[in-house]
């Protein structure tokens, strides 16, 4: 299998990308180049302003994977998964890591970590299989004593080394619960008299009642706004689209939330957003969309898919959720 090459696309690991200050670029540079001891210095400096970035922690651990200091590297990318959870890129790291070292049970587990948060995750899927591969090629050898040297289950493992903003996996409905089976009634045949009427056969069964019909045009103008109000960096504009209650990433207040929303908004001397092949389902309280979106700034870019929860808040459409 290929190994993925280092990419200077750091596609954000939140719902929205994430701007970095300028020692961030700097050391992204200096790791490409090699330069892993001085990448390490500026990357530290900056995550001592920023400690919780996600971006310039995995940064970090792929350098000390670099300078093979691989338990600091671990601990790194473990932290990272104990604080975004829904990333598939730090536990394929991970995978890799514990491999290096002989811990295939870990790096099993890791992959299949990575494979419930993105189960479209190729990478994951790639590495697994020659995890099995060569767990199976060690159980050959303890039970047959085939030769060590065999090269024909041999690892080749992907370290990835760019961070793709994870597609938005949708999860199988549930089966639509089955309709109750229409009971026949016992019916008792009347005693024979003059005076018996014909029983009048029973009324249907009433038809549930529809789900009341939404405006899918007015959802779409929604999310179509909000992009527009991303593309010019109007952050008022842009946050007034996302609802009091909107599910909020992990430990962050909503002030937090949007102080970093508005800086990643206002950072960047231009930011481009486009949306397409847009679905919306629902009803008229609730909708879900899901589109193709295309970013692209002075700093970075990449498209990826993303899915949108809406709520009817007054007649206005409020997004609750994103990922």
């Amino acid at each position: 299998m290929k190994i993925t090459r280092f990419a200077l696309l750091f596609c954000c690991l939140l719902p929205s990308f994430a701007f970095a200050a300028a020692t961030l670029p700097e050391a992204t540079q200096l790791f490409k180049q090699g330069q892993n001891a001085r990448a390490l210095e500026k990357v530290n400096g900056y995550l001592s302003g920023n400690p919780k970035d996600p971006q310039g922690r995995f940064l970090k651990g792929l350098i000390l994977a670099e300078l093979n200091r691989p338990q600091e590297a671990i601990q790194t990318f473990s932290e990272l998964t104990d604080d975004y959870p829904e990333l598939p890129e730090p536990y394929n790291n991970l995978a890799v890591l514990y491999a290096s070292q002989g811990q295939y049970e870990r790096a099993k587990t890791s992959l299949e970590k990575a494979i419930r948060t993105h189960p479209s995750y190729a990478t994951a899927h790639e590495n697994l299989g020659d995890i099995y591969a060569k767990m199976a090629s060690v159980a050959y050898d303890k039970a047959l004593q085939l030769d060590k040297g065999n090269t024909s289950a041999q690892m080749k493992l992907a370290l990835v080394k760019e961070i793709f903003t994870p597609a938005s996996i949708d999860k199988a409905p549930g089966k639509p619960a089955a309709a109750p089976a229409r009971t026949a009634g016992l019916s008792q045949e009347p005693s024979v008299t003059r005076d018996t009427q014909p029983v009048p056969p029973p009324l249907p069964a009433s038809k549930p009642a529809a789900a009341p019909a939404f405006d899918s045009a007015a959802v779409e103008k929604t999310v179509n706004d909000w992009a527009a109000a991303w593309s010019h960096r109007d952050a008022p504009g842009y946050l007034a689209f996302y609802a009091d209650d909107f599910k909020l990433p992990r430990k962050m207040s909503r002030k937090d939330w949007e102080a970093q929303r508005t800086d990643r908004l206002t950072s960047p001397e231009y930011i481009k957003v486009e949306i397409s092949n847009l679905s919306v389902k629902g009803d008229a309280k609730n909708v879900t969309v899901q589109f193709q979106q295309r970013y692209e700034s002075n700093v970075l870019k990449g498209s990826y898919r993303k899915t949108l929860t809406l709520e009817n808040q007054g007649g206005n459409w409020k997004i609750t959720s994103e990922r």
